[in-house]
């Protein structure tokens, strides 16, 4: 389905979705480059939501958070050296330790609350804001005032 978006009709009933349009644009862009490395979950109760990515044998020191115009970027540039295990021991590397990058496409209204790594898990806490203009409320109907007749 192709969408006109010069059709007057449509411009009519949406209006200030440029933004939406820009976010579909960059996502249509980045899902090539996207991966299922590293595994994630997105969790959510109420208005909060966590964002669990599991990045095993990396430290805190190893993950780059990154907010910018919306997108939440969670990054790992990989091993420093090519012989990072040589000197370990290790006969078998089942762990993965290639470098990622996972993108989160934030809503304006989601705000980040923090990070922490916790058994191999970086959790990344997020809250949805409703300001108050936008919380349901109830519009009062009123009734015309009656004319005199003169």
């Amino acid at each position: 389905m192709i969408l006109n978006f010069t059709d007057p009709f449509f411009t009519t009933r949406v209006l200030g979705f440029e933004p939406l349009f820009d976010r579909l644009q960059r996502l249509s862009e980045t899902s090539d480059r996207s991966s299922g490395y590293p595994p994630y979950n997105i969790r959510k109760d109420g208005n909060h939501f966590a964002i669990e990515v599991a990045v095993a044998g990396l430290s805190k020191e190893d993950i780059q958070i990154e907010l910018s115009d919306s997108v939440l970027s969670v990054s790992y540039d990989g091993p420093k050296t090519e012989t990072a295990n040589e000197g370990s021991g290790v006969v078998y590397q089942g762990i993965a330790q290639r470098a990622f990058k996972q993108q989160f496409t934030l809503a304006e209204d989601v705000v980040v609350q923090g990070a922490e790594l916790v058994n191999g898990l970086l959790i990344v806490n997020l809250e949805k804001i409703i300001p108050e203009e936008k919380k349901a409320r109830m519009i009062e109907i009123k009734t015309p005032k009656k004319l005199s007749s003169k």
